[in-house]
């Protein structure tokens, strides 16, 4: 089958593609922009069209896919529907491209893609997950030999719940993207609410407080009785938490942080319904953490440089704690955060809670929010963030093994020592590693 994606540089979308180009189709696509995932998907022999045009659409094609931010005026939707040619959004298209497969499907707000990541070192299996593992080198594995999938399931549009889950595991429901959930809290949590019932094997997270509610039979793991003997140790300048797990034994895990090793027992829950304990110990041992989650991207005596994803202040809060961890067991006495704000309207929601979460920081650099196509919007962070050392500026600049601040084309300062942490969904990961 010809099958073209619309907003194929998207990571999300891009897995779909690559898992399809692997399934055997004739895959294509455009994206508005070049990127390194777009090259990528070039590299695996995917076409890819930079700029939406009617033509870029195959003679012969027979499904054209679209990522949530592509409208129904998009050149290319408006080509396709001429041409007679089915459109699905992404989401739709789960449900065609999971029918068959018994999928290990992993949702919540936080955590998600380390869970699935370590899941997918675990067991055996095609994997597409919403980052690229440092295990595989990309966010898509393709098995041929077995119908199992481990998934990371988006619950942003809805799209959980066409995941045609086997094993449905949960980290968290913390309210996230309420604005596709009409801002209603109750139709948010019933959409995880089917999104755990309709598995047969449920996996959850028992102290989240809606999950606490759910009375169905599930797998409970309750983190803060289940988990003990929690300590971490530095591999290579490299982080990793040792836990006991229930009546298992102790395991170890690329990263610090208790919310490491919570990410970490769900999917050994999951995994020991048909592995043993031992080939799970193994096998976790060859997850190496995803990229831009506590990414240790430059190691020297004096200086760290750690790229992170962390968009919300949870994530953040986390992360910090495992900063300080790592500061202390490096000897660092300064941790340098530079924080690009995801969204105008997460931002601003979460605003209160963005104050406190860098408690611990040195400095801390804001860049300007970037938008995701959001109108701009007033947010006072001289004011709000007046407490911490604060710099503002436009951009970062890597330089050879050093970072620079840079507003109005001057660079403010120069960080060549200290842990230094980037937080951001956006470009921020290619100003830190020097790319753009």
């Amino acid at each position: 089958m010809k099958i073209h994606f619309i907003g194929i540089g998207g990571i999300g979308i891009s897995g779909l593609a690559k898992y399809m180009r692997f399934s055997g189709h004739e895959v294509s696509g455009s994206d508005m922009k070049a990127t390194h995932i777009t090259q990528r998907l070039i590299d695996r022999g995917i076409t890819v069209h930079i700029g939406h045009d009617a033509a870029n659409i195959p003679e012969g094609c027979e499904l054209v896919i679209h990522s949530a931010i592509i409208k129904p005026t998009n050149s290319e939707i408006v080509e396709a529907h001429r041409r007679g040619i089915e459109v699905l959004h992404r989401r739709d298209a789960l449900l065609r491209i999971l029918q068959e497969k018994k999928v290990y499907a992993v949702c919540g707000a936080h955590g998600k893609s380390t869970t699935t990541a370590i899941l997918a070192s675990i067991m055996s299996g095609s994997a597409i997950i919403g980052a690229e593992s440092k295990g595989f080198g990309s966010n898509v594995r393709y098995d041929g030999s077995t119908d199992v999938m481990l998934f990371e399931a988006d619950e942003s549009d809805g799209s959980f719940l066409n995941s045609n889950p086997y094993c449905s595991i949960v980290t968290n429901a913390e309210p996230e993207h309420m604005e596709y959930y009409n801002y209603n809290i109750d139709e948010f949590h019933n959409a995880y609410r089917r999104f755990v019932e309709m598995a047969p094997v449920r996996v959850i997270n028992a102290e989240d407080p809606f999950m606490a509610t759910l009375e169905c039979d599930a797998i409970r793991l309750f983190p803060s009785e289940d988990i003990s003997n929690i300590h971490y140790i530095l591999l290579d300048d490299e982080p990793y938490t040792r836990f006991t797990l229930k009546h298992l034994g102790e395991f170890e895990v690329w990263g610090f942080g208790e919310h490491i090793a919570m990410d970490a027992s769900l999917a050994i829950l999951a995994a020991v319904q048909t592995m043993s304990v031992a080939a799970i110990r193994a096998n976790l041992l060859h997850f190496r953490g995803i990229k831009k989650r506590f990414d240790v991207i430059f190691k020297g005596s004096d200086r760290v440089i750690i790229d992170d994803y962390a968009h919300h202040p949870t994530e953040v809060k986390a992360t910090m704690e495992s900063l300080k961890t790592y500061a202390s067991l490096k000897g660092f006495d300064r941790i340098i955060a530079i924080w690009q704000p995801h969204k105008y309207s997460r931002t601003i929601d979460n605003l209160d809670a963005f104050v406190e979460c860098f408690e611990g920081c040195s400095e801390l650099v804001i860049l300007p929010v970037w938008a995701a196509s959001e109108e701009p919007r007033e947010i006072d962070f001289e004011g709000r963030f007046g407490r911490y050392n604060l710099t503002m500026c436009d951009k970062i600049s890597r330089e050879g093994d050093t970072i620079q601040s840079i507003k109005e084309d001057k660079v403010l300062k120069t960080y060549d020592r200290d842990l230094i942490i980037g937080f951001g969904a956006g470009d921020l990961t290619y100003q830190l590693r020097g790319t753009k």
